[in-house]
């Protein structure tokens, strides 16, 4: 069970990043699952029946681009009617569409959503910016599940460690707002750290036992860091549905069990992941790659639909089917084969791992998970897929 405790270590930690990383705000929650995946779609069995499931999102490839560009200097634009801050050109775009208001600190988000819940209900999707065709789908299924869309762009210090990436990672704030605007974003929370965890608190949100595993055991805290941000956003925003994509099954899992129990009055919905045409999942991380080392990462969708499609011979043989992939990938990388990179691109996995929907054992006939994670150069990247295991994988077929 998810419960609160004392993490003023982690905290002080934190505020040296939150100066290093400035006042700049962004995040990004990619989807999961892919046709060919072993139900199509990568929805069922998502996680606890308890929170409800995919809620009719279906499997998409990546949507059109949007109309226009944002500012070449990505500047916020001028002030809105709620006190935040709307983007360049604010008002009625050429195709109709309203530019979302931008709003950054609390007293702006609760001004703005009076206004917003009088048009009803409310659908919150969470992001750290850099948006890519990924959280477009989500902003779609956003906006088919509630009248009006709320989204956050916040890159969270506290869901990073010490030697990731928070300086580096992407921002870029006009591009974001120019999609939010073309997918009918009715409001953007664009806070900075001191905003959203101001100068005296020291609580976090503690993951239990499943935040230690798989992602956790690589990046200690991690899942702190993101429940302890969710809960605040559910808590500012109070939305009725929040979106979140099934790249980060792992994440998606435990935003589940922590509504559950701790009793938060918001659906939770996952959206299938958005994949490149040679099956790579859109993620933000994905601009650092080199030209090599992009050719190389697309060795973990392929382990992943290969452990999928052996799902009919049970659990060994998925895991088995996956490894052949990757290893494959490394023999072909040492031997000089230009075409997935050389032994110095290589794919070094974390883990791959097959678990239960829940992320609890895995089944021996059934739903499952298959996930895996594996740094590519310098660039650490994951990925997932919905697999059923014996007898009912082939009557799916």
């Amino acid at each position: 069970m998810s419960d609160v405790r004392a993490n003023g270590v982690k905290r002080e930690a934190a505020a040296t990043a939150w100066r290093r990383a400035g006042t700049a705000s962004d995040v990004s929650q990619p989807v999961a699952g892919w046709a060919g995946s072993a139900d199509g779609s990568g929805a069922a069995g998502a996680g606890p029946a308890v929170t409800g499931a995919v809620g009719g999102v279906p499997e998409r490839s990546r949507p059109a681009a949007a109309a226009g560009t944002a500012s070449a200097d990505g500047s916020a634009g001028v002030r809105s009617p709620v006190g935040g801050v709307a983007a360049p050109g604010a008002g009625r775009a050429a195709d109709g569409s309203a530019t979302p208001a931008v709003v950054r600190s609390r007293a702006e988000l609760a001004a703005a959503l009076t206004d917003v819940r009088r048009r009803g209900t409310v659908a919150l999707v969470p992001t750290m910016g850099a948006l890519h065709d990924g959280h477009r789908s989500l902003l779609r299924a956003a906006r088919g599940l509630a009248d009006s869309v709320v989204v956050s762009i916040f890159v969270n210090p506290l869901q990073f460690g010490p030697s990731e990436d928070l300086d580096r990672y992407p921002r870029r704030f006009g591009a974001d707002l120019e999609m939010c605007r073309a997918e009918g974003v009715a409001l953007v929370f664009a806070p900075t750290p001191e905003v959203m965890y101001g100068a005296g608190g020291h609580l976090t949100v503690y993951s239990g036992p499943l935040g230690d595993e798989l992602e956790g055991a690589v990046r200690p805290g991690h899942f702190s860091g993101v429940l302890t941000v969710i809960a605040k956003l559910f808590g500012l925003v109070r939305p009725d549905t929040a979106v979140f994509g099934e790249k980060d099954y792992q994440q998606l899992t435990l935003i589940r069990r922590m509504v559950v129990d701790l009793d938060f009055a918001v659906h939770v919905v996952g959206a299938p992941t958005v994949r490149e045409p040679d099956g790579l999942a859109l993620s933000s991380r994905n601009a650092y790659l080199s030209t090599v080392e992009r050719r190389s990462a697309t060795a973990l969708s392929a382990a992943l639909r290969a452990g999928a499609q052996a799902g009919a011979r049970g659990g060994s043989a998925v895991l088995d089917a996956a490894r052949a992939v990757l290893v494959a990938h490394d023999l072909a990388a040492a031997a000089g084969d230009t075409t997935v990179g050389d032994s110095a691109d290589g794919v070094e996995v974390d883990y791959l791992a097959l678990r239960a929907p829940d992320l609890g054992p895995a089944p021996s006939t059934g739903e499952a998970r298959l996930l895996v994670a594996a740094r590519v150069g310098t660039t650490r990247l994951i990925d997932n897929v919905a697999v059923v295991l014996g007898p009912a994988a082939a009557a799916r077929a």
